[in-house]
């Protein structure tokens, strides 16, 4: 039997998948909780094969739960299944180590494959997901040439926008970061907006791939 929790803000979508998979002769749905706090406390009791992790709710959202729980039960596989296809989101809850990604309103059939097919070690993209996944990475590929800036440019970047660099390198989202630096959000993006002009680079991705360049040649 596959031991799965539910993890999910919204009572009836909780019932719901939990009706729909219990139905399944191979499946045993070992609880359902509506945040991040409580599936850590439900893992810790009952240790689950499979969690079906929820992107946005209270307190403690899919992609930091996803992160706590990959770094405490690496053993234990997670599949997102959220209603937003977000890039950002995408990429983070797949960087901290999901090992699936589907939509809300993936038919039944699809789900019991996903399931099965995560708890045998494989991973299984929703198809309308996996093309923002696959863009993501062919982009970082491309991109993953040396990035030339002027010396005057970089000594320009001052200790706080440093702060948000570092973090950026490390793959934060404007949100983290806020959290991390008791910035607000829009502070962050004032900063991102002002390092990516003195820099001329795109976008952070082109940010973090420039940061990660610059330590390694530093290093050196």
């Amino acid at each position: 039997m596959i031991k799965i929790l539910i993890v999910d803000d919204q009572q009836l979508v909780r019932e719901s998948l939990m009706i729909v998979l219990e139905a399944q002769d191979n499946f045993n749905v070992i609880n359902i909780v509506e945040n991040g706090y409580l599936a850590l406390q439900a893992i810790k009791e009952e240790k689950p094969d499979i969690v079906l992790m929820d992107i946005r709710m209270p307190q403690l959202d899919g992609v930091q739960c996803t992160k706590l729980i990959k770094e405490r039960y690496p053993e234990i596989k997670i599949i997102i299944l959220t209603t937003f296809d977000d890039d950002e989101y995408v990429f983070n809850a797949l960087k901290y180590g999901a090992s699936g990604y589907l939509l809300k309103g993936t038919s039944t059939e699809k789900l019991c494959e996903a399931i099965n097919t995560v708890y045998s070690g494989q991973a299984m993209i929703n198809p309308d997901v996996a093309s923002k996944v696959v863009k993501l990475f062919s982009e970082l590929a491309n991109r993953s040439v040396q990035l030339d800036i002027d010396s005057n440019s970089v000594d320009s970047i001052t200790q706080s926008e440093w702060k948000i660099i570092h973090k950026i390198e490390k793959g934060l989202s404007n949100k983290e970061i806020a959290n991390e630096l008791f910035l607000s959000e829009g502070t962050v993006r004032n900063y991102l907006s002002s390092i990516l002009d003195k820099l001329d680079l795109r976008d952070r991705t082109q940010l973090a791939i420039w940061a990660v360049q610059k330590r390694l040649y530093d290093r050196n």
